[in-house]
């Protein structure tokens, strides 16, 4: 959606509230009046995309899950808790790109813990996680996966399969069951920690039943 420079006459107390508003919801008072505006005559913002791709991911989740408060409409937070002492938890924050074509969005995965053996841990299986993507998924990505892993924390763009225009189901429906089957395999890990041959080969196991359901992959 093309932006331009237009002037608009407004009321103080109007701008005011604008600007309150926009302050909440973590957004420019610019980008504020143009979602209002496109609502009222019913055209699709980026921002209204997002809230619906979002709103679709979150009626995947069950009831392990646990959204957070989004900081703003490109970003979306989810929590899980781990079965493991202390409890810890693991948070998916997903950002979605304002353009839908080429790259979607991002999802970070991070560990609630200050434990240096749960972070050494949760490392381990980014590094599993990685090396089961590297290996199924050479095809689609002929540069190579696009993750990142760094301490107790593990980044992954998504990206439009051969450049072809994916709808909100889509695109929530692979970000959803992807952080679906990711979750599942952290617990089947860590719930096989002492066992780390039988843990590579449940997530495994895991993860290709996972691809041979045919979900569009990002």
């Amino acid at each position: 959606m093309n932006k331009s420079v237009y002037s608009l006459v407004l009321a103080d107390d109007v701008v005011e509230a604008i600007d309150r508003l926009a302050y909440s919801m973590n957004t420019s008072r610019s980008n504020l009046i143009n979602q209002i505006l496109a609502e009222r005559v019913q055209l699709m913002t980026p921002e209204k995309r997002m809230r619906e791709i979002f709103s679709r991911i979150e009626q995947l989740m069950d009831s392990r899950f646990q959204l957070l408060d989004q900081p703003s409409d490109a970003m979306m937070s989810i929590k899980s808790p781990l079965r493991y002492k202390y409890k810890p938890t693991i948070r998916y924050s997903i950002e979605l790109s304002r353009d839908f074509h080429g790259k979607v969005g991002r999802l970070k995965v991070s560990f609630r813990t200050q434990s240096a053996q749960l972070i050494s841990m949760l490392d381990g299986f980014f590094r599993l996680w990685a090396k089961l993507e590297d290996k199924y998924l050479a095809d689609l990505f002929t540069n190579g996966v696009p993750y990142e892993i760094s301490e107790g924390r593990f980044l992954r763009d998504f990206y439009s399969p051969s450049q072809s225009e994916l709808s909100d189901d889509d695109i929530a429906s692979a970000i959803g069951v992807y952080i679906q089957c990711m979750d599942s395999c952290i617990q089947l890990y860590f719930d096989n920690a002492d066992e780390p041959e039988k843990a590579a080969r449940e997530v495994s196991a895991v993860y290709t039943g996972y691809l041979k359901k045919g979900v569009v992959i990002l």
